[in-house]
């Protein structure tokens, strides 16, 4: 595996948080995948000795400040999922790429129902199981990623 620059992970990381940003409605707010979070995950398999949990809570309270929600809900659940995401790093280069999409998967469902759990305690609505399609989107992309990159992986042999 190559050498991975600060510079890189800084750059794709402020890509995500840009994507994240953009002004989605309608139906594409609703399938709008997490890109910091993508992205975040990424580099947190693939270089966790130059990101880690610090990273992910610094990303997720620039995504609270972003989204005007309750300060310190996705600083708290990145982190959650930050700490699984790193516990279990070192056995992933044992699962297949099918084995590591639903970890991944997985890690974007706990994001969400951490967040939707802090959110029901703040006394929001439960917002219907349409909310959870963010958690499919993300993980369709995370999917093309690593199709892509193997495909790119085999060119270059």
């Amino acid at each position: 595996m190559p050498r991975v620059s600060l510079k890189s992970i800084l750059l794709s990381l402020l890509v995500g948080f840009m994507l994240y940003l953009l002004p989605w409605s309608g139906f594409g707010l609703l399938v709008r995948p997490d890109f910091a979070l993508l992205v975040l995950l990424y580099w947190l398999l693939r270089a966790p000795h130059m990101c880690n949990i610090g990273t992910a809570w610094l990303i997720g309270m620039l995504t609270d400040l972003a989204s005007g929600s309750l300060f310190g809900q996705y600083a708290f659940a990145y982190v959650l999922t930050a700490f699984i995401a790193v516990t279990y790093q070192r056995r992933l280069a044992l699962f297949s790429y099918w084995q590591q999409s639903a970890y991944v998967f997985l890690l974007l469902l706990l994001t969400q129902v951490t967040l939707l759990v802090l959110k029901l305690f703040s006394g929001a609505e439960f917002p219907g199981w349409s909310y959870f399609l963010s958690s499919i989107s993300g993980i369709l992309l995370w999917q093309l990623s690593v199709i892509s990159s193997v495909r790119s992986g085999a060119q270059k042999e």
